[in-house]
């Protein structure tokens, strides 16, 4: 177990480390990308939250208006994410 402990404290440090050596820029997309990825997250749980309204019943069965929606959040959502990972992997990305 202390073993274990050791090797979480090393690649805790390590991880800290490296955190620091991020650039402004990169910085900035970062925090650009997790705001992308809460409004995106946002918007979808809006979305569920609405298409949960048009099934009223608790059969286990989503309506087709239901589904529907509910596939648009989860879209929302995964365009949410690939966007702010693309805006991550360019800051990365050194100019060439």
């Amino acid at each position: 177990m202390k073993k274990l402990n050791t090797l979480v404290a090393v690649v805790a440090l390590a991880g800290a480390s490296l955190a620091g050596c991020d650039s402004p820029a990169e910085e900035q997309a970062e925090e650009t990308a997790d705001a992308i990825e809460a409004q995106g997250e946002a918007t979808a749980d809006a979305m569920e939250e609405q298409a949960d309204a048009l099934d009223q019943t608790t059969d286990g069965v989503d309506s087709t208006a239901e589904q529907n929606l509910e596939n648009k959040a989860d879209a929302v959502r995964d365009n949410a994410d690939a966007k702010a990972e693309q805006i991550e992997e360019q800051a990365e990305t050194p100019p060439q």
